[in-house]
């Protein structure tokens, strides 16, 4: 099932975003074995392992190479994601990503490492490998989090390239969403499928790393959760680590990733932890939870894993013993 062929086929007619390009997922034909199988999973971990949102085992592949050739956990998020930010035909991370309301595609992207340094990038334009810059503003600047015209100049100065990441697929997806310039999101099709990645490697250290071009035909100079430490992305080498995809604004009101990790903290299992963060979203007071779609993932130390999602048809990837498979997330609203 492809990453945003959510709920509801219904709501793709009614929406007016129901280009092929707004629901196309990652490589049809991906390298490695799949299998589909339920969350959670609480069996004792083999190190090293891979887990990411959606449907992306080309990209939990290649992270799982570079952990088994002695790579650490943070080259290989780094890797994995990179895979995805240049698959133009995702349209949802990277190059080919569909753009905002004006037509410009700019993405966003955070990296975290196993001692809790981290980077971010947040409107960075003309850049494919977004993750890599946010670990070059980690790496070889004193600073977080570079923004628009000054993260492009900082990529441009590290030897990145500049390249016009509108593709004709997108082009021709936004020009016909033009016709009506409906901005509200509709569940699943809202295009904003980021790839959120954590790994454990051989020496039971954790890193993650999130990256997306954000909801399509956004206002201008809209920023989600992805970049967003805390809420997108957190990890604690010591307790775990955890990544949110879906309506960024909704994972930011309850720093989303951040409580994960800290339930775990408290005693929880990933599984549980993030069924209790979807809850915090569902039951605030006059929630519109039916109207938009969160999901979480999460690692413990112990290698555990977790996922859960507001709606249905939200996946994790997990790459571990040679298996690379797609495990369907359980869900909060089954009614």
């Amino acid at each position: 099932m492809k990453r945003r062929h959510f709920i509801k086929n219904a709501a793709l007619s009614s929406a007016g975003l129901a280009v092929s390009g707004s629901i196309v997922g990652c490589a049809d034909t991906p390298s490695e074995e799949k299998k589909i199988s339920l969350a959670p999973t609480s069996k004792k971990a083999t190190l090293p392992m891979v887990i990411a949102t959606w449907h992306v085992i080309d990209a939990t592949a290649k992270a799982m190479e570079i952990l088994q050739a002695g790579g650490n956990a943070l080259d290989a998020v780094e890797q994995g994601c990179r895979v995805e930010e240049a698959n133009e035909k995702g349209q949802s991370v990277g190059k080919g990503g569909l753009p905002d309301r004006d037509g410009n595609v700019t993405l966003d992207a955070c990296i975290m490492n196993k001692h809790g340094n981290c980077g971010s990038v947040v409107y960075l334009q003309n850049i494919t490998h977004a993750v890599s810059v946010a670990r070059k503003v980690m790496e070889n600047t004193p600073h977080v989090m570079l923004a628009g015209e000054g993260a492009k100049q900082f990529a441009i100065s590290e030897g990145f390239k500049i390249e016009n990441l509108l593709t004709d697929a997108s082009k021709k997806a936004w020009e016909k969403w033009q016709v009506e310039a409906k901005y509200k999101p509709i569940i699943n099709i809202e295009n904003h499928d980021t790839i959120g990645m954590l790994a454990i490697d051989k020496n039971g250290d954790i890193s993650g790393a999130c990256t997306t071009s954000g909801l399509a035909y956004k206002l201008g100079g809209r920023v989600g959760d992805s970049p967003i430490i805390g809420s997108g992305l957190f990890i604690d080498n010591e307790i775990g680590g955890c990544v949110a995809t879906g309506l960024g604004e909704e994972v930011v009101k309850t720093v989303g990733s951040f409580l994960v990790v800290e339930l775990m903290r408290q005693g929880k299992s990933p599984q549980e932890a993030c069924e209790e963060a979807i809850g915090r979203i569902v039951n605030k007071p006059h929630s519109n939870f039916k109207d938009f779609q969160v999901g979480y993932i999460a690692v413990n130390k112990k290698g555990e894993t977790g996922s859960y999602s507001i709606h249905q048809w939200f996946s994790m990837t997990k790459f571990q013993d040679g298996v690379n498979e797609q495990i369907q997330s359980d869900y909060f609203n089954k009614g």
